[in-house]
């Protein structure tokens, strides 16, 4: 930490076309907006020095999301409101930021704060039925552990941790939309599709597609209590 310098906390989204960039890619597209819009950001000190910045846990490739974070430390104070503008103009229309505030320099790191994800999924499927989907998702989630396998290894997730709050389901066009809360850490994160695919195939429940975004990410206060970081 270096004397003089202050924490912004920016709130953005990952929609459209850019859904598809990967974390490093993200990382890089703000980076740029944030040299385009003229923010005296600080640097690391060291033989390479690089932008002051820190983001929220990554988002799956191809994953929409409404409120993703990052931190830029400035080396001057600058009007978090103004902050927000000349980023909204120098930012890709499916990276825009939508708000700022600074906070505390001790603040621990967003990657490790943020541990709770909203997620809306939605689900195509002609013959797909609420009341079956919601059963599914229950009967899956009570068995307590999910194996997932993923470039040739093998993870298993303790779902009573990883999905700290039941499923919702709720009827559209076409299908099924479901609300799920999971847990993000280290360890490894539980996809929603994948959860939901698992469960749809133990249950002999075809599925034509299925459409992820992240509605909001979240911090872990304690006894069941989850805040917002901004």
């Amino acid at each position: 930490m270096t004397p003089g310098e202050f924490r912004l906390r920016v709130r953005y989204r990952k929609s459209g076309r850019l859904r598809w960039l990967s974390h490093l890619e993200v990382v890089h597209s703000l980076e740029r907006s944030i040299r385009r819009a003229g923010l005296p950001f600080a640097v690391t000190q060291g033989f390479s020095p690089h932008m002051k910045a820190a983001f929220g846990p990554a988002l799956p490739v191809g994953t929409a999301s409404e409120k993703e974070y990052l931190d830029v430390w400035l080396r001057e104070y600058t009007d978090a409101a103004s902050v927000v503008g000349k980023l909204a103009d120098a930012s890709p229309a499916d990276l825009v930021p939508s708000e700022a505030a600074f906070v505390s320099l001790n603040a621990p790191a967003l990657a490790a704060t943020l541990t709770i994800g909203l997620y809306r999924v939605d689900v195509d499927g002609e013959e797909l039925r609420q009341g079956d989907v919601h059963a599914a998702l229950a009967r899956l989630i009570s068995a307590g552990q999910l194996a997932v396998e993923h470039r040739g290894k093998q993870k298993v997730f303790d779902l009573t941790q990883a999905v700290p709050k039941d499923a919702s389901v709720g009827e559209r066009e076409s299908g099924v939309v479901i609300g799920l809360t999971l847990r993000m850490g280290p360890q490894g994160s539980l996809r929603p599709e994948t959860l939901v695919r698992a469960a749809a195939e133990a249950a002999g429940i075809k599925i034509a597609a299925v459409h992820t975004k992240r509605l909001d990410t979240l911090v872990d206060e304690g006894e069941g209590v989850w805040s917002r970081p901004l």
